[in-house]
């Protein structure tokens, strides 16, 4: 069995509320009790993709030094940037190609895959990322599970415009999710190993299903947004911290629960 916990959009961007709110979701997943094999953070670590914004990422997730109680994987979302992102938070040479990582555990492997389009609010999976998960499976061989983690959901997750005069500054994950859907699916039917997916940039937590398998779409760190039947479309900043803990079960079950984590 896996057990991974989950959250996404940091969007830390130097200010003191949403390094208070990252913090405050840490604090809570460092001190569980219980067995946690990982935390996921499907994109949008940065608001503006600096260094200084993945130095504090960094700062937050303990990545540098081994402190954090458990392994803490990534992936970017539309709002980072490669180059800063490689070298300010995961301690490695920039470069501007796609950021995809692995990790295998007894209980499944999780491949953590960048969706980002730089310049873009939409995302895809491009060549070189498709190789990569078509290899890594390979060398897995159907040993274990697998979840692929990524930003933008290759389904429309329901969430409103925003406000006219928002626009342009607030993306619309509805039009702006993954793109090449057609090519995903068909991923999927040749690789039953995949157990599900998981992603990120809606800012709302919402689970349905994709080409077949689970798609779980983890809740924002820094506000939520209301669905199209809530009324006024106007984020909710004070909506607690979402966080989300999926089971990966021994028979490739995938089972999500979302949390919230207030003042």
């Amino acid at each position: 069995m896996l057990v991974l916990a989950h959250i996404s959009g940091l969007r830390l961007d130097g200010g003191a509320r949403a390094t208070e709110r990252a913090e405050r979701v840490r604090d809570r997943l460092w001190e569980l009790p219980g067995q946690v094999d990982a935390l996921l953070v499907t994109g949008d670590i940065a608001d503006h993709g600096t260094e200084a914004e993945y130095e504090e990422a960094a700062r937050i997730l303990e990545l540098r030094g081994g402190d954090a109680p458990f392994p803490v994987l990534t992936c970017p979302g539309n709002h980072d940037c490669r180059a800063p992102y490689r070298k300010a938070l995961l301690g490695l040479p920039a470069a501007d190609g796609p950021v995809n990582t692995v990790q295998v555990f007894d209980g499944g492997a999780v491949l953590m895959c960048d969706s980002s389009i730089p310049g873009r609010d939409d995302g895809a999976l491009d060549e070189e990322t498709y190789d990569w998960i078509e290899g890594t499976l390979d060398e897995l061989d159907g040993a274990v599970p697998a979840l692929l983690a990524f930003h933008h959901p290759p389904v429309a997750p329901h969430r409103p415009p925003p406000l006219p005069e928002r626009r342009g500054r607030c993306p619309r994950p509805d039009s702006h999710r993954l793109g090449g859907a057609d090519r995903l699916a068909a991923l999927l039917g040749r690789r039953p190993e995949i157990a599900g997916l998981v992603t990120g940039h809606a800012h709302m937590p919402a689970a349905t299903s994709f080409a077949g398998r689970p798609l779980v779409v983890g809740p924002g760190a820094t506000w939520a947004p209301p669905l199209p039947w809530e009324g006024e479309q106007v984020a909710d900043r004070d909506a607690p911290v979402g966080l989300a803990f999926h089971v990966l079960d021994d028979e490739g079950r995938l089972t999500s629960h979302f949390w919230t984590v207030s003042v």
